[in-house]
């Protein structure tokens, strides 16, 4: 896949748990842990802003492109 997820960087950055961030945002862990593994086909707006507010970090931080296949 070429967007790589780097939720899990930005997580042990900030030092906040799988179960405190699913519960902060409004999502089930299986969602997030869906989220952080890059298997998800998509995520809402909405919930790209609210990991944004509870991380303190910008859409970048968390998803990157690459062009390599």
């Amino acid at each position: 896949m070429s967007i790589i997820v780097n939720l899990d960087v930005m997580m042990a950055k900030r030092k906040i748990s799988s179960g405190e961030l699913a519960a902060k945002i409004g999502i089930t862990q299986a969602n997030l842990s869906i989220l952080k593994t890059g298997k998800a086909k998509a995520i809402r707006f909405s919930t790209l802003e609210s990991i944004c507010k509870v991380l303190d970090c910008q859409p970048g931080d968390i998803l990157e492109f690459n062009n390599d296949q």
